[in-house]
This record gives structure tokens, C-alpha cells and sequence, in this order.
């Protein structure tokens, strides 16, 4: 069975990540600062397939060492969903240099050093799938979001020179760029705005978790074994 990491995987998007994975018959590793209800529930039903590992990435100097902890825990990774992330919005030049730094290392760096040390059993394989969560973010830019936008636009770059790095050992790495979701993150969003961006849309509506899951769950098979280096974008159509 192949196993497949999930960052983030205890709440919104990343738990709805592991439901779907789980569901296409991987074994799931959900990382996470704490374990969430909805995922323990879900770990006392999968049969032994889905198991809980507590991280904070805020900590980027214990990534190598969690990464040796999983692969003598589970084996050799044949997945990685880099999903994890931090969404302190606000206007620039009033960001305090602390939650700038923070969301930096939790949003790029972070990722970039657990795909590191995670590739090494993929190189080994010959197989492996590394799948980043960006944003729509990453391209079209909102008020008070320049630093998370930036975050998402560091991934789309390492997504596409990192496949070409590891595309002939048989690894491919995408991006999925979700749009406007209703999640944590997003819970904000209501009333007129929420209709506003619903607008964009030629669908007239927002994209939800279960759609970006199936995305990944694409992304991560056997079909998609011949894409790499590229953005599957999910946002309803609002960026068209």
C-alpha cells in the first residue's frame, strides 16, 4: 500500500485531502500541530490505514529529524501533500516583521525542507509524487495579502524547477491552486463579499474542499503519471 503525508491534514482542506486518499486506497500520514476531532474519528475507522503525527512547522529545525521519524515509522513515502500553511493577512507596511518571518518559514521553507528530506526514499523507489498547495493568490493578488501571496508564488516556482530536478527518476511535482474556499481560512468571507467573489465566477459559485481533494487525488494516480511541473488551478472559473 502506498503511503502518502499529508501536512495540515487535521482540519478544512487537508482533512478533506486525506478523506479522499484514504478513500482511493492509500495509507495516510495527517501532520498537524494537534489532532482534530473530525480526524480522529476517522482514524478509528480506517482500519489501521490512517495515522496522526504532531508537528508544528513553525519549527523548521526538527523537519529532517520528523522525516527519518516517518520513514521508520511507515516506510518508504511515495507521496507528499505540502498543504500546511499559515494566512496572517494585512496590510504590509504594517505587518509586524514576526508574523512575516513566521509565515515565511511555515509557508516556504517549511515545505522545501520536508520535500528535501522526503525525495530521498522517492529517488530510491524511482516513483513518488510531491503535490503543493498554492493559490489562485499566486498570480492574481488581493489587498492585504502580499505576503501570503507571496508565500503561494514561491511554491509555484519550486513546483516547476523541482520537476524538472526529479523528473527522471520517475517523480513528478505539481501545484493546485485552489480558489476561494469556505474554510478556516476563509470564514471571513460572508454577506456581500462572499456574494462578490461568487460573482467572479462563471459558475456563479465557489469551488469547495471535496473538489481540490479530487484534484489531488488526480494528480497523485496513475493518470496523471505524465503531468509534472505544472498548476491545476480549481477556482470555480473566477480566474478565467
Amino acid at each position: 500500500m502506498k503511503v502518502v503525508v499529508v501536512t495540515g491534514g487535521t482540519r478544512g482542506l487537508g482533512l478533506a485531502i486525506v478523506c479522499k486518499l484514504l478513500a482511493e486506497g492509500y495509507k495516510l500520514v495527517a501532520i498537524g500541530r494537534n489532532c482534530s476531532p473530525e480526524l480522529q474519528a476517522l482514524i478509528q475507522e480506517s482500519a489501521g490505514n490512517l495515522a496522526f503525527e504532531a508537528y508544528d512547522f513553525r519549527n523548521t529545525g526538527g523537519i529532517h529529524e520528523l522525516a527519518l521519524h516517518l520513514g521508520r515509522e511507515y516506510g518508504r513515502i511515495y507521496g507528499l501533500v505540502n498543504n500546511a500553511a499559515l494566512g496572517h493577512d494585512g496590510i504590509l507596511a504594517t505587518m509586524h516583521e514576526k508574523e512575516i518571518s513566521e509565515l515565511l518559514k511555515v509557508n516556504v521553507e517549511a515545505p522545501i525542507l520536508l520535500t528535501k528530506y522526503l525525495l530521498r526514499p522517492m529517488l530510491i523507489n524511482g516513483v513518488g509524487r510531491v503535490i503543493n498547495i498554492s493559490s489562485i493568490m499566486a498570480d492574481t493578488g488581493f489587498s492585504g495579502l502580499a505576503v501570503y501571496g507571496a508565500s503561494k508564488a514561491a511554491l509555484s516556482g519550486f513546483t516547476r524547477s523541482l520537476a524538472r530536478e526529479v523528473g527522471k527518476a520517475g517523480i513528478t511535482v505539481n501545484t493546485v491552486a485552489p480558489g476561494y474556499m469556505q474554510t478556516d481560512m476563509t470564514r471571513s468571507l460572508q454577506g456581500d463579499k462572499l456574494q462578490a467573489i461568487k460573482r467572479r465566477s462563471p459558475l456563479g459559485q465557489l469551488a469547495g474542499v471535496n473538489d481540490v481533494a479530487s484534484g489531488v487525488a488526480y494528480l497523485m494516480g496513475e493518470s496523471a503519471a505524465m503531468v509534472t511541473g505544472t498548476t491545476l488551478t480549481i477556482d470555480a472559473g473566477s480566474t478565467a
